[in-house]
């Protein structure tokens, strides 16, 4: 079997899961407010982010003992069987490819400040060809150039922050009561800003996806992303904050860029450079991202025989997945050709939120079939099974939320599901190698109880 070579470390994992995520602090939190008002909008991003700490808890309790590449993909193999195990791959390479189309669409549309006369397609084509590139290159050299430029795009949202002197009220150019609209469609508008108070998070679990690459999975996953997790939750809250004060509610929540559009309103020359940096290096760090976990969930099907076995192979010199890399770089750019922000960041969060439901489901099976005691584990998620409760809840709490807008695409997203799913029964199936399926790292572990 191919194996992927170990060179991450804590700084690689948090870079990854910061890195995918930061972008959705940019872009797309901001429709909260269209659908539950300023007030929804926040309360949306604190709840959203309880979700995603049970959710982070519990795949790094699960991946960090989990052998191979694939995240959740390579939970749901060893513990739910292949059809789940298809299914939960899918739904990963699309959530990461379409959030990838995602981060295209926003470079497109704030290019195109510049000038009306600048034709972003280019542009956007070069990117993602050139992130893909990295990614062929080595997963050691991507990683860390992720490190950087999310850096300097999270230290970008502090800039904005402070250049509105919020510490001084008599001097700050935040106008929260004038510019904010509280709770205009009351308790109801919380459960709709659900969908996009997700963006705030969205891709962080993606961490787990790196298990295989890490020089110690049970030191880096749980540091890289619990860390992480920490870093979102502060800049969430920070970017409602400035976002809120700088610019009215009405046209925050239909803005393409909300943070840069708050920079504009300070009207200061070196704050607008630094956010429009901010934002490009947000979208390239996102999509660098996306590229990694999509090809890394692709990568571990085809090893597996899932999907054809073409995929599976690892470049020679660099030791990456590369055709997975390659294969999927047209289908991110075909999804960004459509224009259709909204809609692309809405089949993202469905399949991220059918793989947040089955991971809750993992937890309860993981704890059952080996109990505290009988494997070892680099992080114990604490006070099971809270949150495997509440991310449950909460996550049907959001499809609610996603039904009230956009009940039309939830539809056509779990029909394309089930046809892949009869696809893989009636065809793929009998294409399978069960022993290859899983032969990988858990001959060493105990027989689960009860099976």
């Amino acid at each position: 079997m191919e194996r992927l070579s170990k060179v991450l470390g804590p700084m690689h994992i948090w870079a990854l899961g910061v890195g995918i995520v930061l972008v959705g602090e940019f872009m797309g939190w901001n429709f909260t407010i269209a659908k539950g008002g300023s007030i929804g909008a926040i309360i949306a991003c604190w709840i959203m982010g309880l979700l995603y700490v049970s959710l982070v808890m519990i795949n790094t309790e699960i991946g960090s003992v989990m052998p191979e590449a694939g995240g959740q993909y390579t939970m749901a193999k060893y513990l739910l069987g292949p059809l789940a195990a298809f299914n939960v791959g899918l739904m990963l390479v699309f959530e990461y490819v379409m959030l990838e189309a995602a981060d295209a669409l926003v470079v497109g549309e704030i290019l195109k400040t510049l000038s009306p006369h600048i034709h972003s397609l280019p542009y956007i084509i070069l990117t993602l060809v050139g992130l893909t590139y990295l990614n062929y290159r080595g997963v050691y050299a991507t990683l860390t150039f992720n490190f950087v430029i999310t850096a300097i795009a999270y230290i970008s949202i502090f800039v904005l922050l402070f250049a509105t002197k919020f510490y001084s009220p008599s001097e700050s150019l935040l106008r929260l009561p004038e510019l904010t609209n509280g709770l205009p469609y009351g308790w109801i508008g919380i459960v709709g800003a659900f969908q996009f108070g997700i963006w705030f998070y969205l891709g962080v679990e993606g961490t787990a996806l790196a298990a295989e690459e890490c020089r110690s999975t049970s030191r880096s996953l749980p540091v890289g992303a619990l860390t992480g997790m920490v870093t979102l939750l502060i800049g969430a809250t920070v970017t409602w904050f400035v976002c809120s004060g700088l610019v009215h509610s009405s046209e925050l929540g239909s803005s393409v860029y909300p943070l840069f559009d708050a920079a504009r309103a300070t009207k200061m020359p070196f704050v607008v450079v630094m956010l429009f940096i901010g934002t490009i290096l947000s979208c390239m760090a996102s999509a660098n991202g996306c590229i990694t976990d999509a090809s890394r969930a692709w990568f571990a099907m085809s090893r597996d025989t899932l999907i054809s076995e073409a995929f599976a192979a690892v470049h020679p010199r660099y030791n990456t997945p590369y055709r997975a890399i390659i294969f999927l770089l047209p289908i991110a750019i075909a999804f960004g050709f459509t224009g259709l922000l909204d809609q692309v960041i809405t089949f993202s969060i469905l399949s991220a939120l059918l793989v947040y439901a089955l991971s809750a489901y993992m937890m309860f099976k993981f704890r059952r079939m080996y109990p505290l005691g009988s494997i070892d584990r680099g992080y114990i998620a604490p006070w099971h099974p809270l949150p495997a409760v509440v991310l449950i809840v909460l996550t049907l709490a959001t499809f609610v939320g996603m039904y009230f807008g956009y009940w039309v695409n939830m539809i056509s997203g779990f029909c394309f599901y089930l046809i892949a799913s009869l696809w893989f029964v009636l065809h793929r199936y009998r294409k399978v190698d069960t022993e290859k399926l899983l032969s990988a790292g858990v001959e060493n572990w105990p027989r689960p109880k009860g099976y």
